[in-house]
């Protein structure tokens, strides 16, 4: 077995995977067994390349700042793994003296990590792999939540409130803020957070687990225009007809990564068309997983935790597993971290379930409100109107 460990970074960025590095390293450096600490510079393009960098003697002052900066300190990719580049990876591993490697990313890297496992065990070569679950779409399988999730959710529920007020104070149009999410709606059914009672928070909400109906949706908007002048929709950029095709066509596509046309402003314009009313498009992107202002505390330290638990369990012998949560109690929140076989998780995609979704496919139900909410890390901006 290496005494050396690596850690490598693949998919979209979140505000916390640094935070998961950081658990990482803390926990490396307790081990005095482990020599060199080691990151593929980018992804796995830079494993493939020799491109490491060694993090063994970062100063802490730096290590700290990992807590607060969003995306990767070390880089990440969406690259695609031959079968002939398994057998390459673990030939490097190898000549760096690596024995132990952990993966940060969401569905795509689980299986990479679940089949890079399988290549060491096939060629019985002595490397322990782990992986550390990072999305912001909250559609790893297996965990009742994934760090990175509970910083988007907050972003999306402050911002969508945020909006709900400028809109409430100058109520002469329909908004349409659109929320990331391919297949699943984790991140656009947290804006219904933005709910304080007050009347700010979105009218209506559409998640892509529900086939989405242009004529309906204007049903909606004119039923709610009938008593109110200004409104709020939430709609997931992965929104798809009852045949499954996406409601506006894709801007690019190459494999699991997709970039979406504009639905937001597809969803105003025809509001426009339909209703002659005055509608406009929001879509906050990436701003959505950048945004360390309003970075969740609880996904901050849970995402801490995933990497020191990673760690643990990977120098300790333990191989093919991905850290997982387990919410063992509502109120209070707690969550109790656990080991599941990569197998249970590899490009096994987590949607919303049906009873967080209301009857009428454009809201969702209490019982999601309150699985969330304690995600987010406290409270969202006190807000008052007089209108």
């Amino acid at each position: 077995m290496g005494d050396n460990i690596l850690i490598v970074h693949g998919g979209g960025p979140t505000a916390v995977m640094n935070a998961s590095l950081y658990g990482t390293l803390k926990e490396a450096k307790k081990h005095p067994q482990i020599h060199k600490i080691y990151a593929a510079k980018n992804g796995i393009g830079g494993l493939l390349s020799g491109n490491l960098i060694d993090m063994s003697n970062i100063p802490e002052e730096n290590l700290e700042r990992l807590l607060y900066t969003p995306g990767s300190a070390v880089g990440t990719s969406r690259e695609h793994l031959e079968p002939a580049e398994y057998d390459e990876m673990s030939e490097l591993l190898k000549k760096k003296n690596i024995g132990y490697v952990l993966f940060t990313g969401g569905n795509g890297t689980m299986d990479t990590c679940g089949r890079f496992y399988k290549r060491c065990l096939a060629q019985k070569a002595n490397i322990n792999v782990i992986g550390i679950p990072k999305t912001i779409d909250n559609d790893i399988a297996a965990t009742d939540h994934s760090p990175g999730y509970g910083s988007a959710a907050r972003y999306i529920a402050q911002s969508v409130k945020e909006v709900c007020a400028d809109v409430k104070g100058l109520p002469i149009h329909v908004v349409i803020i659109e929320a990331s999410g391919r297949n699943a709606g984790w991140i656009t059914a947290a804006s219904a957070l933005a709910r304080d009672g007050n009347g700010l928070g979105p009218d209506l909400i559409y998640l892509p687990e529900r086939p989405f109906e242009e004529e309906k949706f204007i049903r909606d908007v004119q039923k709610l225009l009938r008593t109110k002048t200004g409104i709020v929709v939430v709609v997931s950029e992965g929104l798809k007809d009852k045949n499954k095709v996406p409601i506006v066509d894709p801007v690019f596509e190459d494999g699991r990564a997709v970039y979406f046309g504009d639905v937001s402003s597809h969803l105003a314009n025809l509001v426009i068309r339909k209703l002659g009313y005055k509608a406009r498009g929001e879509k906050p992107g990436l701003l959505g997983r950048a945004s360390v202002l309003l970075q969740s505390s609880v996904d901050r330290e849970e995402a801490q935790m995933a990497g020191e638990e990673a760690c643990r369990a990977v120098i300790n012998g333990i191989s093919g597993k991905m850290v997982a949560f387990r919410r063992a109690s509502v109120n209070p929140y707690e969550i109790s971290p656990f080991l599941v076989d990569i197998d249970k998780v590899m490009l096994c995609e987590r949607v919303m379930p049906e009873e967080y979704i209301n009857a009428e496919g454009n809201g969702v139900t209490e019982a999601f409100t309150e699985w969330c909410r304690p995600l987010i890390g406290g409270n969202l901006t006190e807000m008052v109107s007089f209108n």
